[in-house]
């Protein structure tokens, strides 16, 4: 078979080889596609840049067994061009070259040639720039997939005559999807096996998946391997877990379990305890809880229980947030854990939490008075005549830089709403709020 013999090998000329289920599932299609709505629903760039035969090179970034692979081979079948795949780990300059003089001998001849090169960001300096003249002069359409961002990782000359597509991890309910379409398709899937799933079962692979679908077809084809040797063909979420060669922790994301645990979280790293904290944390994301919405939490927890005694803890929480969005499951788990133990040390305080707690039931239960003559901003002659700003006294001008004037409301004058503790930072905080009551007195006296 030549370089440019797109002709599909026949289940003879594979021997007994028979593809793994991910790849006999590989759409074909953009209606057979699943995902990344944001690009190829319609009306959206990347499906508007498909339908028109868009000649322009283009960069797949996105975590793995999200499509990339699978969209490059649909661009190419859509537009009649020969599909050549190139491996960034298994090749190098030699082959470059190679392809390339193969590349415009098929140009001069009328034939398109769309060049797939996998994890590009493997590609050195030197290699990515002999694409380059060839990318010019339309010899060829490359098409690059990588995981890692293209700003740091693809050269900018390259990367300036490519146009970037952002792909996203499949949801849960996308990957049941496919797993489901796989069980159902007799031609290309396991439809011919008689296998069925419980929803459980087909839950438990996609939560494992972390948006792969690559990852959970493979758990399905292993999972179908153990129901085949059983008397009844039912994919349970037991032999799901078994597949997956992990145990499976009793936990209902939308039930009770969820609303346990997470109080069971809180309520640890509230009593100062890092081992449970950590214990529960562990329980929630080993189960396949979403760490965005653990992290949501943890920073709930950082402004109601650690509040001002440790104010930098707010910080690390979404740090902590940020870290797992960035480098997702199971590396991101680690900054959440670290959030967690800090969290759990530090010292605590609710003062803020009551506080405000307080000033919402002051808001409720008192008359929306207007803001004080002397608060007001009076930009106007007729504000001024109206005694807008009157008696205002600027704090930096007083001495202390405090100024004996009441800031509330009539009926709430006097009203303290704020009482520090004298754990970590709220220590100093109290002292401070002592020193200005001592300079607002002796302005009175």
């Amino acid at each position: 078979m030549s370089l440019f013999d797109t002709t599909p090998m026949t289940t003879a000329s594979r021997g007994a080889v028979r593809a793994p289920l991910a790849e006999r599932m590989r759409p074909h299609t953009l209606d057979e596609y699943v995902g990344q709505g944001h690009l190829l629903g319609p009306g959206k760039p990347l499906r508007v840049a498909i339908e028109n035969d868009d000649p322009t090179s283009m960069i797949f970034w996105g975590p793995p067994g999200t499509g990339k692979t699978t969209l490059a081979k649909i661009i190419a079948q859509r537009t009649h061009a020969t599909f050549i795949e190139f491996s960034a780990v298994l090749s190098g300059i030699k082959e470059i070259k190679q392809v390339m003089a193969d590349a415009e001998k098929a140009a001069h001849l009328g034939s398109r040639t769309i060049l797939f090169i996998d994890e590009i960001h493997r590609f050195n300096k030197a290699q990515q720039d002999a694409f380059l003249p060839y990318v010019e002069r339309g010899t060829i359409r490359l098409i690059g997939a990588t995981t890692e961002n293209p700003s740091f990782e693809i050269n900018s000359a390259l990367l300036s005559r490519c146009r970037v597509y952002t792909l996203v991890g499949l949801t849960e309910a996308q990957v049941v999807e496919l797993l489901q379409r796989a069980l159902n398709d007799a031609e290309r899937g396991l439809g011919a096996s008689g296998i069925t799933a419980e929803d459980e079962a087909l839950a438990t692979i996609a939560s494992y998946s972390s948006g792969d679908a690559r990852n959970a077809l493979n758990a399905l084809e292993v999972a179908a391997r153990l129901v085949q040797g059983r008397k009844e063909k039912i994919l349970t979420k037991a032999i799901a877990a078994e597949a997956l060669q992990r145990r499976v922790l009793q936990y209902d994301k939308r039930g009770e379990q969820h609303y346990d645990i997470i109080s069971a979280l809180h309520k640890s790293v509230r009593n100062s305890d890092p081992d449970a904290a950590l214990y529960w944390l562990g329980r929630m994301l080993e189960a396949g809880e979403d760490p965005m919405y653990v992290a949501r939490r943890v920073v709930r927890m950082a402004v109601e229980d650690i509040g001002l005694a440790a104010p930098e803890a707010l910080n690390l929480c979404l740090s902590a947030k940020d870290a797992m969005h960035f480098l997702g499951h199971p590396e991101g788990e680690l900054a959440l854990a670290q959030a967690v133990v800090y969290l759990a040390l530090a010292p605590k305080s609710n003062a803020v939490y009551v506080a405000y707690n307080t000033v919402r039931g002051d808001i409720q239960a008192t008359a929306a008075e207007p803001v004080p003559l002397h608060l007001r901003n009076a930009p106007t002659k007729l504000m001024k005549d109206l005694n807008y700003g009157k008696n205002y006294q600027y704090a930096h001008d007083v001495e202390g830089r405090v100024a004996d004037m009441e800031c509330l409301p009539p009926s709430l004058a006097g009203r303290h709403y704020y009482v520090p503790t004298s754990e970590g930072r709220e220590k100093l905080l109290a002292q401070r709020m002592e020193e200005i009551a001592r300079i607002k007195a002796s302005k009175r006296g």
